[in-house]
This record gives structure tokens, sequence and C-alpha cells, in this order.
């Protein structure tokens, strides 16, 4: 029993430490810098395989989707020509991605709200449509459960069916730093 009092006192100690020296969050501090980048998307039908069609925030790029390398949210249009971001619940790979549109600009949004990302369906989005995303879970090295956090801007889409098509433009800003929810240029503070 008192090496699990001196253990638990200890914990308190370095959690205390740890706030103490101006990180309310009591997160390590972050050392990934938040980056914007810009990126295209060609849809899940009506292109060729080769071409990537999914997004992952973990490691900031375009990916094909048939590949073993995860990702967060695909792009698609459908059959009215709209044009689709599917969070992974949507493709049936498992609830574990979001995606919400903002009402607010690209350049105005500075923390990643925690609640009312879609799961399950797909999101609709036009030019100029800012969309507020979320990882796949991931365990920080210090054994937190967390999220990574992005933010997109569609810059252009393109749903005809010539040479470079049925594709999405989008500038998106990362945030890989575990337990982090900063949606601005640099190292996120919260």
């Amino acid at each position: 029993m008192r090496y699990l009092t001196l253990a638990l006192a200890c914990a308190a100690a370095g959690a205390a430490a740890i706030v103490a020296c101006g990180n309310p969050l009591g997160l390590p501090g972050a050392f990934i810098t938040n980056r914007t980048d810009t990126v295209s998307l060609y849809a899940l039908s009506g292109t060729p395989v080769f071409q990537p069609s999914g997004y992952s925030i973990t490691t900031r790029r375009a990916v094909r989707t048939e590949q073993s390398i995860p990702f967060d949210f695909a792009f698609d249009i459908d059959t009215a020509g709209r044009a689709l971001l599917l969070p992974t619940g949507a493709l049936k790979l498992g609830q574990q991605s979001g995606l919400q549109i903002s009402a607010q600009d690209f350049d105005s949004i500075f923390i990643a709200p925690t609640a009312n990302y879609k799961l399950d369906s797909a999101l609709v989005v036009h030019e100029n449509s800012v969309v507020l995303a979320h990882s796949t879970a991931v365990t920080c090295s210090y054994g937190l459960l967390a999220y990574y956090y992005a933010k997109l801007h569609v810059l252009a889409l393109d749903t005809t069916s010539g040479p470079n098509g049925r594709r999405i433009q989008f500038e998106v800003l990362t945030d890989i730093n575990c337990g982090y929810r900063g949606l601005n240029a640099g190292l996120p503070s919260r």
C-alpha cells in the first residue's frame, strides 16, 4: 500500500510540475510544426486506380485507397455530380475519422472543435467550402488516446471526366501533435 501511495504522490507531483512549467494542458510540449499543404485527390469512381483518392492526416499526404496505407477520408463524385468527402465510417471501414463543414473562413479557425463531426456519412462540398477533420484515433507516446486535427479549404473542383477531371484540390493545415487541437501555422500551444 505504501508503494501505491508513493507512486500516486510522484505522479501527482509530475503532473503539477508540467502545469507549473506553463503548459495548462498538462501535455508534453508540441514539437511538430503545423503547416499548410496543397493537395489534389481524384474520385474513387471513374478515375484510374493509381490516382490518390484518400488523405491521411497522420502522414500529411494524399494516398491510394487500395493500398495498405491508412487514410482518414476519401473523395468521390456521386451520380448527381456532387463532390463528396467520406470519412472512414461512410466507407464501411469503421467509425473512426470525422468531418464537418465550418461556417468560418479557413484563416479564422484557430482551434479544432471536439464535437459534431460526421463519422458515418458523406459530406457534400463545393468550391470555397471549409471543412474540419479529425483522424482515426492514435495512441500518443505517453499513453493518451487522441485524434490529430486538420482544416481544409476547397480551392477547385472538376467534376468532368477529362484527363485531369473528377478531382478536388484543397489547402489543408494539419496539427499532428498528440493531444493538441491548434489550427494555426507554427507550433500549437493548445
